[in-house]
């Protein structure tokens, strides 16, 4: 614990209000946002296309391909883990920032890896299944040691909650426009190549490309206001760990990340077997994603509304409760009808960036939560942890479309027995709603950290003066 010479409380106070005032500006937030908008043109493309590339062009085995998703995020655990406590232990950062160096220098070799991992070697079965292992292992823990030192940068830049919200805002705004650029741009330009193993490394490469530049935009635009240098103490890396089990908050929030998580990440990675085979058009993904991202703006206008209204907890439970209704709706009315599933779909995905957007400010305040708790302030364990549950949730929805696709009879380009089609349904709509639903009845009951706890925890913080 960091402590110093006690001043006049009004002075303290001075410092809690100057804390508690929103001070990012526009052109700030927006930085942070393209930060995200770089990470989803490289992550994106593992998560939507990638299975379908081990099946169709690859040519492994579908639960092969699971395997891989699943094995390769369980791996991140321990790089995340020495990531966080890398960060956590940087020394001497007052010029170059404390986070910000991390995305500056591991942004091309993770743009490098993503063309990598859509390379497909003629090696034979086995060859080609090392491979697939080898290269997606190293894109993922180049991916951590951009985008842990990028989420755990947002504690730093400011404590207010106002401020906070906001910059989840931005940052889900980048990574909607991520998800909406790379629907529209990745199959048509695949197509303009007779052979597709030419044209997949083609395209990933020019997202890739761009992902660079919003990087670099996101490390020339924003500033580090609140790091501390953590002191030179034998055990306080393994203390930070050891007190993050005591951290409730983060222990709810990890397990409602975790489902709600693999939930949306179930969905991309099954959309373009239910696109092509139920609904027999591939294409639609394009459209999803021009739609998705037409009622992002109002989603997020709407997020930013509910929070300062009712608190961020019960409108990330909306957001839930809303996307789990209307997945229902679609399944049982719904399912084979093109127009009508456009409809209701784009109205469950509006509901789903709600809880997607102020997730980032719950794992901000979770910091301070820590802080105020153990005297450790350790925003890179803390959000490598909070990481790690999110690829296992990213690893367990590439493993359950791939076994659950040998499962119910899944045949590659060819047509679907009737049973196979329903399962297909299932594992689109129904999989990701129950996961839904577990996680927003565990969060409305046991997350015991509101906005007004969270503004009491920073007032304490500022009379320690450990802000």
């Amino acid at each position: 614990m960091v402590t110093a010479k006690l001043k006049p409380a009004n002075s303290k106070l001075k410092r809690f209000k100057e804390i508690q005032n929103p001070r990012l500006k526009f052109k700030e937030k927006l930085s942070y946002g393209f930060g995200d908008l770089g990470n989803g043109m490289m992550f994106d493309m593992g998560q939507i296309y990638l299975l379908l590339f081990y099946t169709d062009i690859l040519g492994i085995p579908s639960w092969v391909g699971g395997l891989v998703f699943l094995v390769s995020k369980f791996f991140d655990a321990f790089v995340d883990t020495a990531v966080g406590t890398i960060v956590d232990n940087q020394t001497n950062f007052a010029k170059r920032g404390k986070f910000k160096p991390f995305i500056l220098y591991g942004s091309i070799p993770l743009a490098i890896l993503t063309v990598i991992t859509f390379l497909s070697p003629d090696i034979g079965e086995t060859g080609k299944i090392i491979w697939a292992f080898g290269s997606y292992l190293l894109f993922n823990a180049a991916y951590s040691f951009v985008n842990i030192p990028y989420g755990s940068l947002s504690a730093s830049m400011t404590i207010n909650a106002d401020d906070r919200t906001q910059l989840s805002v931005f940052r889900n705004m980048g990574s909607q426009g991520a998800m909406f650029i790379s629907g529209i741009v990745v199959i048509p330009v695949v197509s303009l190549f007779p052979n597709h193993q030419i044209g997949y490394p083609i395209a990933v490469g020019m997202l890739a490309i761009a992902g660079v530049i919003f990087h670099m935009i996101c490390y020339k635009g924003v500033t580090e206001r609140h790091t501390i240098e953590r002191p030179k103490e034998k055990g306080i890396g393994r203390k930070a760990f050891l007190n993050l089990l005591k951290n409730r908050p983060f222990i709810i929030l990890a397990i409602y990340t975790l489902l709600t998580i693999s939930a949306l990440f179930l969905q991309q990675a099954s959309q373009l077997y239910y696109f092509k085979y139920v609904l027999g058009e591939q294409n639609l993904v394009g459209i999803v994603s021009t739609l998705n991202f037409i009622v992002l703006i109002p989603a997020l206008v709407l997020t930013t509304f509910l929070s300062r209204l009712i608190g961020k907890k019960m409108t990330a439970i909306i957001g839930v409760g809303g996307f789990i209704l209307f997945q229902f709706i679609n399944f049982t009315f719904f399912s084979d009808h093109i127009v009508m599933f456009l409809i209701i779909n784009t109205i469950a995905q509006l509901f789903l960036v709600i809880p997607n957007t102020v997730t980032w400010a719950f794992i901000a305040d979770v910091v301070e939560y820590g802080q105020w708790q153990s005297g450790i302030r350790s925003e890179g364990i803390i959000y490598a942890s909070y990481s790690f549950t999110r690829k296992i949730s990213q690893g367990l929805a590439g493993f359950i479309p791939g076994a659950s696709l040998t499962v119910i009879g899944f045949v590659p380009n060819a047509t679907q027995s009737a049973d196979t089609l329903h399962g297909l349904k299932v594992l689109f709509f129904i999989v990701p709603a129950a996961a839904c639903l577990i996680a927003v009845i565990l969060f409305f009951f046991a997350y015991p950290l509101t906005d007004r706890k969270h503004k009491q925890i920073v007032k304490e913080l500022a009379l320690r003066e450990e802000l």
